[in-house]
């Protein structure tokens, strides 16, 4: 593996010198910042890798699927809706709550008329 290395090394060399690299976009510009300051600095390359990569951790596969359910939730809720749906729904709420809990994540709490007043907000502006 240290062939190929050094044959990277090389070519990067030749082509630095050759002036392949000047007047790239962005040059002399900071690199983005889409990575969460709390991210360890050793594993930021290879949360951008996976980021790029569309992939989630399950934590956060999980609060992304507690939000939609909270938001089928509230739309039931608002609308007078069918009850065994909502018993479904808050059921399946409640699990991934308790293991978003047990990873240490925060749990997703919407209080039950928040798609009535999203609504009215967003009807006044």
């Amino acid at each position: 593996m240290w062939f190929l290395n050094e044959l990277a090394e090389r070519r990067i060399a030749q082509a630095r010198d050759a002036g392949e690299f000047d007047n790239l976009p962005g040059a002399g510009q900071p690199l983005p910042d889409d990575i969460d300051p709390l991210v360890p600095e050793h594993q930021r390359i290879a949360y951008r890798v996976l980021k790029n990569a569309g992939y989630l951790p399950p934590e956060l596969e999980m609060h992304k699927e507690a939000v939609a359910l909270a938001l089928q939730l509230a739309a039931i809720v608002d609308d007078g809706g069918d009850d065994a749906q909502k018993a479904v729904l808050a059921d399946r709420l409640g699990r991934l709550n308790l293991l978003l809990a047990e990873t240490g994540s925060r749990q997703l709490v919407v209080p039950l008329d928040y798609a009535s007043r999203l609504a009215r907000h967003l009807a006044r502006h």
